[in-house]
């Protein structure tokens, strides 16, 4: 049975290897940005939760929760902070 957090894994590890992201830790400046996505994914989730517009199957997930969203969640934060900067200077035009 795959879990949400083994998908997550997955992507996670995929982009890693494959795309050759370099993992290290992170400058001021994108560890504020981080706290703060995480800060906003956390509410904002809760929210849609909390309200039944998302429901998640309990059997899939692992249970911990934060505030109304399971820990799974944040995981889509993590990938943006480490996909989107990436892509950025992927395709950012050379001057």
């Amino acid at each position: 049975m795959v879990t949400y957090l083994l998908l997550n894994l997955v992507f996670i590890i995929a982009l890693i290897l494959f795309l050759r992201i370099p993992v290290g830790i992170p400058g001021k400046k994108r560890l504020i940005i981080t706290g703060v996505l995480l800060l906003l994914t956390i509410v904002f989730d809760s929210m849609i939760v909390g309200f039944g517009l998302v429901a998640y199957d309990p059997d899939r997930i692992l249970g911990l929760r934060l505030v109304n969203a399971p820990i799974e969640d944040l995981f889509y934060s993590v990938l943006a902070v480490v996909l989107i900067p990436f892509l950025w200077q992927l395709f950012e035009r050379k001057k």
